[in-house]
């Protein structure tokens, strides 16, 4: 058995004891709180799931992939949380019943100092969780830096190898593998049907070689997203495996990481239809089938939901968008402060882009999730810059 990673067996292994690396059973106690990160790679659009609706801008900048405002007689209308902003109507059934609970805060304009733009970079400044202006250790993540603060509090990742976040840890992490037969299989017929449709006129060369080049370049953003989501599930993976978190994060563990891959929307994204939809329903739907199968225990958890970074804020001519920066994170749990926009904001106007391309960050992750690493464990300064170094902790009284 591998050191560092246990598999569960396709029928109830849900269930079954966790073991410690020595063979001894560990469990923390019942009541004590549950915080788990869930990391989207690729990048994921959140203008199109936190819509500001009250921006003109928006809906210039978006002819094809804007959402429509709200309004009575517009089924996929955008559903108003206050005056500037709304969710994406496919998580009408399960987000938004939890903002409804008030146990669910947004976060916008959130993110890293980190201009690279580039999904790797990004991800691994995130998961280290250190300030820019240092070297930093690319075998020490900031989850592994809070395990080695906490005692009595069982971590594991839901990842096919054990993810930057908890390497470096003082103490073995295991993790377990959610990966399922992601590969995409492109369809050959319907390429034959629209090359059939040209034979034998003066076309056929141009549609041939249309298609071939469609292709190729469909294979190449194909492989990029594959690549930008670094061999996690995509999000209709995670949604299927949200009841085996669920049973571990309260019988066994207490810090857990998971990530969801597909978010690189750069072809096709839509609206409330299409690939960005699709991944926000099934993210969604998981994220409440979550919090319903841990039933009681859901008053003792808070789940963060981020990704790299955004996207630009106006979309390209192949009707996607491409690598942005500023963002949107998501926390929530049965006691979180939620119901609310949090952090500092600004009007999501042209002028206030940052190079006219997309969202600033004003709310930086490493000083938000101090502040709220301090509410869920009373950790206290040196503490704290153990984990994120020269942080500065803000606390947003998300809990």
């Amino acid at each position: 058995m591998n050191r560092r990673e246990f598999l569960l067996a396709a029928a109830g292994a849900a269930a079954l004891p966790a073991l410690s690396f020595s063979g001894r059973l560990f469990a923390a106690p019942a009541n004590s709180p549950r915080f788990l990160f869930v990391f989207l790679r690729g990048g994921y659009d959140c203008n199109n799931f936190l819509v500001p609706y009250s921006s003109d801008f928006y809906y210039e900048s978006r002819p094809t992939l804007a959402i429509a405002k709200p309004g009575a007689n517009h089924p996929d209308a955008v559903i108003p949380l206050d005056a500037n902003w709304g969710l994406n109507p496919v998580v009408r059934d399960a987000i938004y019943p939890l903002w409804q609970k008030k146990q669910i805060a947004f976060i916008p304009f959130a993110g890293t100092d980190d201009l690279s733009r580039s999904h790797f970079e990004t991800q691994d400044n995130i998961e280290r969780g250190e300030p820019l202006n240092t070297s930093g250790n690319f075998r020490s993540g900031f989850l592994a830096r809070l395990s080695s603060q906490l005692t009595g509090v069982p971590a594991i990742a839901f990842t096919n190898s054990l993810p930057l976040s908890f390497q470096g840890a003082s103490k073995d992490i295991p993790n377990i593998s959610l990966k399922g037969n992601t590969k995409a299989n492109f369809d050959e017929r319907q390429s034959a049907i629209l090359a059939g449709m040209y034979k034998n006129t003066p076309l056929a060369s141009a549609a041939a070689d249309g298609l071939s080049l469609r292709t190729t370049v469909s294979m190449d953003l194909q492989n990029e997203m594959t690549a930008a989501s670094r061999g996690a599930p995509n999000a209709s993976g995670f949604a299927q495996e949200t009841q085996r978190i669920a049973t571990l994060m309260r019988d066994q563990y207490r810090l857990g990481f998971v990530d969801v891959g597909g978010w690189d929307t750069h072809v096709n994204q839509g609206n409330v239809t299409g690939g960005l939809a699709n991944n926000l329903r099934n993210l969604s739907d998981g994220l409440a089938a979550y919090a319903a199968a841990l039933g009681k225990d859901w008053d003792n958890t808070v789940v963060v939901v981020v990704s790299e970074f955004g996207r630009t804020f106006r979309e390209n001519g192949d009707r996607g968008t491409d690598h942005g920066h500023g963002t949107v994170h998501w926390v929530l749990g049965g006691k979180v402060n939620g119901g609310r926009i949090a952090g500092e904001q600004v009007a999501v106007t042209q002028q206030n882009l940052l190079q006219n391309r997309d969202y600033h960050v004003l709310n930086n992750y490493r000083d938000i999730y101090s502040g709220l690493l301090a509410r869920v464990w009373g950790l206290k300064g040196n503490q704290l810059q153990a984990i994120f170094p020269q942080a500065k902790p803000r606390d947003l009284q998300l809990v």
